[in-house]
Formats: C-alpha cells, sequence, structure tokens
C-alpha cells in the first residue's frame, strides 16, 4: 500500500526531469555499474547508460538526489510499502486521520502540523507521531491569535511526503475531494479508528444533545464518502445534509466519541 518508494519520489520536484521517479531509476543504475566496473569514469559511465557525463560524476562522487535520499530515510523509518494489516501501516493512516481532521502539512516544507481540540489532547497527538516513530514539540502555544500545533522533531520533511503519497493534500485542504484510498485499504478496525479520530476532531459538540455534525468546506464527494466510512464501520445511523455529516448519539456513542 502506499506510500511507496515511487509515490513519494513523485513529491520532489526537478528541473531536468519531469518525473522524479526517473531520477531515481538513473541515480540506481550509475550506482549500480559504478559498483560492477569500480574502474569506469564519468565518460564511461555516462556513454554506457546514455545519460551526461556531468550528471553522472555527481552521482559518483557521492551527491544523492533529494527523492533518493528522502526514500532512504522513509526505509530506514519504516514507512514504504508496509503490508495493509501490519502495524505501521494502522500507525500512518492514524496519523493520517490527525493530519486530515485537525492538522496540516506545509506546501513549503512538507512538515505535518497537528492542533489539538477540544477531544483530542495534544498527548494523544504525540502518541500518534511516536507511534511512526518520530518525537515531536509544540509549537505557538505560547503565541497570541496563533493554534497550538504538534510537530515532529526530526525526519519531519519525509513523513509529510509519506503521507502526502497516502493521499494528503498540501496547504489548504478545502479542494480534497475525497478521501485518501488507503483508507479502503486498512483492515476494518483501523478504518474505524479514522474514523472516529476524524469525528472527533471535526465534530460539534453540542450541549443540549449528544448528537455529533461534522461540517467541512470541502466538495459534496469528499463529504459522501466519510459517509460511506462511517456506513461501513457503524451500525447506527448516518445521515447527510446541507454539506456536513449528521451522527446519531446512537452512533455516536457505538463508534466511541463523548
Amino acid at each position: 500500500m502506499e506510500p511507496t518508494a515511487k509515490a513519494l519520489s513523485r513529491t520532489y520536484s526537478d528541473r531536468v526531469y519531469p518525473d522524479p521517479w526517473e531520477k531515481v531509476l538513473d541515480y540506481r543504475r550509475v550506482r549500480e555499474y559504478a559498483a560492477d566496473h569500480p574502474t569506469a569514469g564519468r565518460v564511461r559511465v555516462g556513454r554506457a547508460l546514455d545519460l551526461p557525463a556531468e550528471r553522472v560524476r555527481g552521482w559518483l562522487d557521492d551527491t544523492v538526489p533529494d527523492p533518493v535520499r528522502g526514500i532512504n530515510t522513509a526505509i530506514d523509518r519504516g514507512w514504504l510499502g508496509q503490508e495493509p494489516d501490519s502495524e505501521t501501516a494502522a500507525a500512518l493512516v492514524e496519523l493520517l486521520a490527525h493530519v486530515l481532521a485537525g492538522g496540516s502539512i506545509s506546501a513549503g516544507n512538507y512538515v505535518p502540523a497537528v492542533a489539538p481540540g477540544e477531544r483530542v489532547p495534544a498527548a494523544e497527538i504525540r502518541d500518534a507521531f511516536e507511534r511512526v516513530g518520530v518525537e515531536t514539540r509544540t509549537r505557538h502555544a505560547d503565541t497570541p491569535n496563533r493554534a497550538t500545533e504538534i510537530v515532529p522533531t526530526c525526519d519531519g520533511t519525509v513523513l509529510g511526503r509519506c503521507l502526502v503519497a497516502m493521499g494528503a493534500p498540501t496547504g489548504a485542504k478545502t479542494s480534497l475531494d475525497r478521501l485518501p484510498a488507503v483508507v479502503w485499504d486498512v483492515p476494518r478496525s483501523v478504518r474505524r479508528s479514522f474514523a472516529r479520530t476524524y469525528v472527533r476532531h471535526r465534530g460539534l459538540n453540542y450541549a443540549d444533545k449528544s448528537t455529533t455534525r461534522v461540517q467541512v468546506e470541502r466538495p459534496s464527494s469528499f463529504i459522501a464518502e466519510l459517509r460511506a466510512v462511517l456506513d461501513d464501520v457503524l451500525d447506527e445511523r448516518v445521515t447527510t445534509a446541507d454539506a456536513g455529516v449528521t451522527i446519531s448519539a446512537a452512533a455516536a456513542r457505538e463508534l466511541g466519541v463523548e
């Protein structure tokens, strides 16, 4: 399932390669050829592989392209190519829910950030990051008019790119027209946890009733898919109207939303 090395590479941009995955493949070809022909110089390697000698020279001198470095980090962290029923896949999908519902991924540096909410304390968000092996810090806690956010302290850019490869948007989320496909790839128990996290972030907490309503600025296709996920993991009643999803009191109790 996503993220894969190919999908991660395509979160990068490159002035030479329209598809950064092709750069990864060329880099690997150069390194493999050099390993098999240790005395070959850049000109010979370039001719053998039909690549410019100047491009080859840097790769022979241990210059590592950004997408390759990102893939290597993600491999070391265990984030790539996980089986849908693995613990890491469950942890990544749980973090994805926090980011989609209560956070964002910077379009500039790809670092994910999640804001605590009334139902979702900071400790729970820190735990979600720690489940994928990343430590965190708190920012903007003392900054007026800025939301307190939990952000990773290391490898945040690569983690954010992995989440984007899984289907999370960068910057504004209003154009997101459907839930990431990985939500349907994982076991139902993980999908239920995703739904619970999303609703706990986004659900309105009424003082006089137990019904919960999730209303977000998203296309109707997104609302319909969120309803489909809730219908899949709940037996009690869920309805849609006015660009939102209403979760009955019984359904909220079933989901564990207090």
